[in-house]
C-alpha cells in the first residue's frame, strides 16, 4: 500500500499537512467580527491569514496581493517541482557549472547548514537523491530500494558535494545527480517573509499560516495572545494534544504519520535520516517547535524528528528550545516537552 499524496511544493522533506490548528475557531470569539480573514492555495497546500485592520485599513485585496508576492519570492527560487526555478535549474545542471542564487536562497542555505551542524547531520537539505530513491520525490513512491541504490544516493548526498561561494552567491556541485531540497525550511521562510511584509504595511496583529506552519504577531481579536492547538498525530481522527498561547513567534510541526508507504505491513516514513540513508524507525512521531522565525522552527522540527526522542530533548534543553514531542508505544501516545515550552502553556492548562 502506498500512502501520502504528492504536492507541488513542500512534500519531500515534510508532509504538507496542518498539524497545528486554530483554537480560535474552536472556542469562538465575540470580537472575531472585527478581524479580517483571507485564505487560498499555495505551495500545494493552503494558507490563511487572520488580521486586525488598523485605523486606516488597507483593502483586503491589497493585503492578499502583498502576501502572495512574498510567497512568490520563495516559489520562484526554492520550488523543486517547477522546472524553471533557480533550485530546479541547479538540480538539473551538470557538475563544473555554477548558478547565481538570490539573497533569500543565500540566507536559507546558510541557516540550513548551521542547523545541520548543530544537529550532528540529522538535518541535511542535500538529501534530494535519497528522497528520490525512496520514492518521496516528484515521481512518487515505487518500491523498497535495493541497498546498492541507497548507497549510491548517499554517495552523492552531503554538504561536501555542494560548492557554495557565499560571497558571490554562486552554487555548484561536484557530481551529477546532486540535488538540494529545501521544503523543510522554505515554506516556513515564506511565512516569515509574508509576516514581515504585513508589518511593513502597518498590520501588527495577525496570525499567518501555510500548511500548518504559523507566525503569530501582536494580539488576537480577543485582545490577548493568539491561542493555537497542537494536533494529535492520529490517522483516523483529529484531536487536540496541547493548547498553547503565543505572540511574536513562529511554530512548526513535523510528523511521520501521514506521509509514508507500507510494504508487507511495515511503514516507511518520508523522514530520511541523512546519516544512514534510511527512513527513521524510532518511536517519535511528532515534533512541534516554537521559534521567533517560522523557517527556523520548520527546520528544527525536521531535525529533531529525525534525531529521536532522547537526542531531541537533550538538544532542546541545552539550547533552551521550546519543543513539544509525541511518542507512540503500541496504541498509546505519550507527550513530553522541554522546559522552555512551559512559557507557552496557559496557566492551568
Amino acid at each position: 500500500m502506498i500512502s501520502g499524496a504528492k504536492t507541488p511544493f513542500g512534500h519531500r522533506s515534510r508532509p504538507a499537512i496542518v498539524l497545528v490548528v486554530l483554537l480560535l475557531a474552536l472556542t469562538g470569539c465575540d470580537s472575531q467580527s472585527e478581524s479580517v480573514r483571507l485564505e487560498g492555495s499555495i505551495f500545494g497546500t493552503g494558507w490563511s491569514l487572520i488580521y486586525l485592520p488598523e485605523a486606516q485599513p488597507l483593502k483586503s485585496s491589497e493585503v492578499e496581493a502583498a502576501v502572495l508576492e512574498a510567497f512568490a519570492v520563495v516559489d520562484v527560487s526554492m520550488n523543486t517541482y517547477a522546472p524553471d526555478t533557480s533550485l530546479s535549474r541547479f538540480n538539473a545542471m551538470p557538475p563544473g557549472e555554477a548558478i547565481q542564487m538570490g539573497w533569500d536562497f543565500a540566507y536559507v542555505i546558510g541557516e540550513a547548514r548551521r542547523i545541520s551542524a548543530l544537529s550532528d547531520g540529522a538535518y541535511d537539505v542535500t538529501i534530494g537523491p535519497l528522497l528520490d530513491v525512496w520514492g518521496f520525490g516528484p515521481k512518487g513512491p515505487t518500491a523498497y530500494p535495493a541497498p546498492e541504490a541507497v548507497e549510491a544516493a548517499r554517495a552523492i548526498s552531503g554538504w561536501p558535494m555542494i560548492v557554495w561561494d557565499s560571497a558571490n552567491r554562486m552554487l555548484g556541485k561536484r557530481a551529477m545527480g546532486v540535488e538540494i531540497e529545501l521544503s523543510s525550511i522554505a515554506k516556513g521562510y515564506a511565512v516569515d517573509l509574508a509576516a514581515d511584509v504585513l508589518d511593513e504595511l502597518g498590520i501588527g496583529n495577525f496570525l499567518l499560516e501555510v500548511g500548518g506552519e504559523m507566525q503569530a504577531r501582536g494580539l488576537s481579536p480577543r485582545g490577548d495572545q493568539w491561542r493555537v492547538a497542537i494536533e494529535r498525530p492520529e490517522l483516523a481522527r483529529s484531536g487536540v494534544a496541547k493548547a498553547i498561547s503565543l505572540s511574536n513567534s513562529g511554530i512548526a510541526t513535523s510528523g511521520d504519520y501521514r506521509n509514508y508507504f507500507e510494504i508487507e505491513g511495515v511503514r516507511y516514513s518520508h523522514l530520511i535520516d541523512p546519516r544512514t540513508g534510511y527512513p527513521i524507525r524510532h518511536d517519535l512521531v511528532s515534533v512541534t517547535v516554537i521559534h521567533p522565525s517560522t523557517g527556523i522552527a520548520d527546520a528544527w522540527a525536521t531535525a529533531l524528528a529525525v534525531m529521536g526522542y532522547e537526542s531531541a530533548m537533550a538538544l532542546a534543553e541545552a539550547r533552551d528550545l521550546p519543543i513539544y514531542v509525541i511518542r507512540r508505544t503500541g496504541d498509546t501516545l505519550t507527550p513530553s516537552w522541554s522546559a522552555a515550552f512551559n512559557r507557552y502553556v496557559p496557566s492551568g492548562a
